[in-house]
């Protein structure tokens, strides 16, 4: 029997409420827990744990320095729900599903503190 859950990963942000608004109204996780500049995020089987840094360190916003990818099953159910939401964002944070040719459909979505959130759904190469 495997002992590994799940990964989670750390995201640091400038400021966690404007990430929180961001992780919840547009992307649609849910907030398991929040201390301070800490927050644990989760939806169905995928979490992020997000801790603000200290104030006075600075990051260049857009520079993806760090980036999730989240397998999903079905892309574009995924997109079609987070549309209306996404459409808020500016258009260059936000890369449509497209396929790749190393067989996956993807949509990238940058988050306000420059971290590249990809999504992927594995698809059939053409033979």
């Amino acid at each position: 029997m495997s002992n590994f859950i799940q990964v989670t990963p750390f995201m640091h942000v400038v400021e966690l409420d404007r990430a929180l608004v961001f992780f919840t109204d547009i992307l649609g996780f849910t907030v398991g827990y929040r201390e301070g500049g800490y927050a644990y995020l989760h939806r169905e089987k995928v979490a992020f744990r997000i801790l603000e840094l200290e104030k006075g360190c600075t990051v260049t916003p857009g520079d993806r320095r760090y980036a999730s990818y989240i397998d999903v099953v079905d892309l574009d159910r995924l997109y079609a729900e987070l549309k209306p939401k996404l459409d808020t964002l500016p258009e260059k944070d936000v890369y449509s599903p497209i396929d790749q040719e190393y067989g996956q459909r993807e949509l990238l979505v940058l988050a306000p503190d420059g971290n590249l959130i990809a999504f992927g759904q594995a698809i059939s190469k053409a033979a």
